[in-house]
């Protein structure tokens, strides 16, 4: 699958001599999900070898046994909810433990999914969800991943933008996302937001249908990373460099063309990773959509691993707007320094490095400009006030998600 004309020239001077990788196999743990298939490729397609690494990966089986694991030292470096990391970093449900982020891996492809007895009862927009919740009776179920990670902050964004608390009016569990459509076909869950392929095996298998994708709530949202402890940087600076280098090259090479993310698709369909059927990775992975409600679409911000290094980049205003969902939510009992902790988990001197070095653009600025589907705006200026800017949001006497 390699692509022999990438410009690994520059990119060997840093791991060579004195700047040669202190470590050079590496444990790389990863989750069944289609947005690990950068690792995957970079591991098993000839990415990493001329940088002078061996990658050893390793699928985990939930989001805390990957955390708990990376901590510990088993895994040297993962791929990471991005919001995981700076709950880790802040101390939030246990021990702060100092973390870096390297890079991004991948944005958009996150999915929203309701149960199929929602879809006879026709609760199958926001609005019907909405009345469905004001009727009363027994709270609606929804799973999400991980307490301090994307698919949880997607969901509850999602659902106050309907004008759903989610700490009050629904109830919230934390589920893997490769479990999610044995919970959805058991009735312990009326919904849940997760990575692919998992949205779309439920539609396959007539378990549910997508009400909304998390590109709908923010267009080319910040969604995994690389990540590592600070201390893993701090020991191994040059392996860390050489192992961003080697992920670049591996996401340029699958957003480089549509065959490409065929045979991309294809190789994590396999039983030693995603373990899925590729007819539920495939499509989705080349931004088709079904949405299991007879809607069908070429989505404007599918999955993307690249884009010209526009997703890899480890823009602090990213980083800072999970910190303003934590606040929001109660996860956070006060406002941080924003832009500083930012800096203290982005490494983005060693991404400017591993970038020019495998001539990936390295934007001017840190910081970028969104706005999400209730209208806000997201730059990083006023975090703070961004913070407090929202109708719904924790209350004092409110309990989030059990950590």
């Amino acid at each position: 699958m390699t692509d022999s004309s990438t410009p690994i020239n520059d990119a060997l001077a840093w791991v060579a001599g004195s700047d040669a990788p202190e470590k050079s196999a590496l444990n790389l743990g990863f989750m069944a999900l289609t947005d690990s298939a950068s690792l995957i490729v970079a591991a098993t397609q000839g990415f990493a070898q001329p940088y002078g690494l061996s990658l050893n990966l390793q699928r985990q089986a939930s989001w805390a046994g990957l955390r708990d694991r990376l901590l510990s030292g088993e895994l040297d470096a993962a791929q990471t909810l991005y919001g995981q990391v700076y709950g880790i970093h802040l101390g939030i449900g246990g021990p702060a433990t100092p973390m870096a982020i390297l890079m991004g891996l991948n944005q958009n492809g996150q999915a929203i999914n309701l149960s199929e007895p929602l879809k006879r009862g026709g609760v199958t927009t926001g609005e019907a969800l909405s009345a469905r919740v004001r009727q009363g009776g027994a709270k609606l179920t929804f799973a999400q991943t991980f307490p301090t990670g994307t698919h949880a902050m997607w969901l509850y964004y999602w659902l106050a933008a309907q004008g759903i608390h989610p700490l009050e009016d629904v109830s919230t569990v934390v589920v893997p996302p490769s479990q999610m459509v044995a919970h959805l076909r058991a009735g312990r869950i009326d919904g849940f937001c997760a990575g692919g392929p998992w949205g779309a095996l439920a539609v396959e298998e007539d378990q549910g249908f997508t009400l909304a994708t998390s590109q709908m709530i923010w267009a080319d949202h910040p969604e995994k990373v690389l990540g590592v402890t600070r201390e893993f940087v701090e020991q191994y600076p040059n392996t860390a460099r050489a192992l961003t280098m080697a992920v670049l090259e591996a996401s340029r090479f699958i957003d480089e063309n549509e065959e490409n993310r065929r045979s991309t698709a294809q190789l994590i369909s396999s039983s030693d990773y995603v373990d899925a059927p590729l007819s539920a990775i495939q499509p989705r992975f080349l931004g088709q959509y079904e949405d299991g409600l007879g809607h069908a679409w070429l989505d404007a911000h599918p999955l993307r691993f690249f884009a010209d290094g526009q997703v890899n980049m480890p823009w602090l205003s990213d980083g800072m707007w999970f910190m303003t969902q934590f606040r929001r939510w109660g996860l956070l009992r006060a406002d941080p320094d924003y832009l500083a902790v930012a800096r203290e988990v982005h490494q983005l001197e060693l991404y400017r490095q591993a970038a020019e070095a495998v001539g990936v653009k390295v934007p001017e600025q840190a910081m970028r400009r969104s706005e999400l589907l209730d209208g806000s705006v997201w730059d990083g200026s006023d975090p703070q006030g961004y913070a407090r800017s929202f109708a719904i949001h924790a209350r004092s006497n409110d309990t989030a998600i059990a950590l």
